[in-house]
């Protein structure tokens, strides 16, 4: 399993970026993607949204509803993160980790990132500037 993250940067508040994952090594519809982000000075990561590679069903975390858009391009093996009216605290490293279906509870995904049961691209970072 290969992810590779591309298109962070830095940003002023409300602005906007996409953010890619490219992927490779794994049956796509058997597995759903997920973006995490972790905080500067965090040690955990926080999980804001999923999809689900074979029906493209969706998770979205209260954080981030509204302004963040997780979609996925099954023939390009991508999945991509677009951020709206970003603010100050989304300034974050952010992952995209993908968990095969089986097992798969979204909500602990989500707050626990089943260590084991995920594998992980290297980061890219958001920063968002006043």
């Amino acid at each position: 399993v290969q992810l590779v993250e591309s298109g962070g940067g830095m940003v002023q508040t409300g602005g906007s970026l996409t953010l890619s994952c490219a992927a490779s090594g794994f049956i796509f519809d058997d597995y759903a993607i997920g973006w995490f982000r972790q905080l500067p000075g965090s040690q955990s990561r926080e999980g804001i949204l999923m999809i689900g590679l074979y029906d493209h069903s969706t998770y979205y975390g209260d954080s981030i509803r509204g302004r963040f858009t997780i979609s996925s391009d099954n023939a390009a093996n991508t999945v991509y993160l677009e951020m709206k009216d970003l603010k100050a605290e989304d300034t974050a490293t952010y992952f995209c980790a993908v968990r095969h279906l089986t097992g798969l509870s979204v909500k602990r995904w989500m707050f626990t990132g089943d260590p084991g049961s995920t594998s992980w691209g290297q980061g890219t970072q958001v920063t968002v500037s006043s």
